[in-house]
This record gives C-alpha cells, sequence and structure tokens, in this order.
C-alpha cells in the first residue's frame, strides 16, 4: 500500500483518505465515481452526478521533520484504523446533482500531510469531476507500484502532477 498525497493506492482499490477502518468504513475512488462505504451500507457518486468534492479539515504538517516522521506517521495512522482507534477526521464535501453531501473521511497521515500535496490532491480531485483527468490513471500506478510502499515527498508530488495530466 502506499499514500500518494490525499489517496491510499493499493493494486485493488483507492481510497480518498485512509483505507478501510475497522468497521469497514471508507471511500473509494473509481473510474465512474466515489463510493463512500459505512456500517450502515454504501452511497456512490459518478463524476458525471458531481459538481463537486472537496476535502476539508486536511491536517497539514510543519516541513521540520518532515521526512523523519512521514513513514511512521502513515504506519501509525493505517494501523489505528484497522484497529478502530481514531484517526483525524477529514470532510469530503460533495454538490450533487440532488443538493450537498458530506461525507467523513480518516486521514492516513498521522502527522499531518504536506500542504503541496494536499492542494495537487485537491486539485486532482475537482479535475476528475471536471473530467479533465481520468482516476483510472490512479488504479493503474496502484496495480505497478501499489505494494512498494509510500514514495518520498518530492516523488508523491510528482506522481500527482502525472495524474492531473492523465
Amino acid at each position: 500500500m502506499a499514500m500518494v498525497g490525499l489517496f491510499w493506492v493499493t493494486p485493488d482499490a483507492v481510497y480518498v483518505g485512509s483505507p478501510p477502518t475497522a468497521v469497514g468504513g471508507c471511500v473509494r475512488l473509481t473510474a465512474d465515481g466515489l463510493e463512500a462505504v459505512d456500517p450502515d451500507g454504501s452511497r456512490t457518486w459518478t463524476w458525471e452526478g458531481l459538481r463537486s468534492a472537496v476535502v476539508e479539515d486536511v491536517p497539514t504538517e510543519s516541513p521540520s521533520g518532515r521526512a523523519s516522521k512521514f513513514l511512521g506517521s502513515v504506519i501509525s495512522a493505517a494501523v489505528g484504523a484497522f484497529l478502530g482507534e481514531g484517526p483525524t477526521e477529514m470532510t469530503l464535501r460533495l454538490e450533487t446533482e440532488c443538493g450537498p453531501e458530506a461525507v467523513t473521511v480518516y486521514s492516513a497521515a498521522a502527522g499531518g500531510y504536506g500542504a503541496k500535496e494536499a492542494a495537487l490532491s485537491k486539485d486532482l480531485l475537482a479535475r476528475f469531476v471536471a473530467g479533465t483527468a481520468d482516476p483510472r490513471a490512479l488504479e493503474a500506478w496502484g496495480r505497478e507500484h501499489g505494494l512498494e510502499g509510500t514514495p518520498k515527498p518530492r516523488v508523491r508530488e510528482a506522481v500527482l502532477q502525472t495524474w492531473a495530466e492523465a
């Protein structure tokens, strides 16, 4: 599994925020749209049915000590999510054909996300909604690189840029 920006990427799936929590809660990104899963069921939205998708309350990290803390914070957040401990909550605000929706997503980075990565991720999500970027680029990257672990910050930023151009 690898974290790139606000996305958790595996060979099989891409999530906004963390992978599924102990109770199954997650937001999965697909070529067709977004799927929010929680203990009460799931809801889906197609890209065409969304007017906007914005992640709010994103915890950001300070630049000092970033590299040394990052890997530990990713592992800590993932373990906490699977054990049912409370990772930092973020809000995915959707503007749909039927009105606004708010979905809780969980941070995969206990120490916070880099500001540039968070901004690039938010831009990429907006491009998916606008139809100017292809979510399948993330799925393909996950199949090829998802088991290699989380890349270094500059590599993650470059990957996000590449995805925005796909």
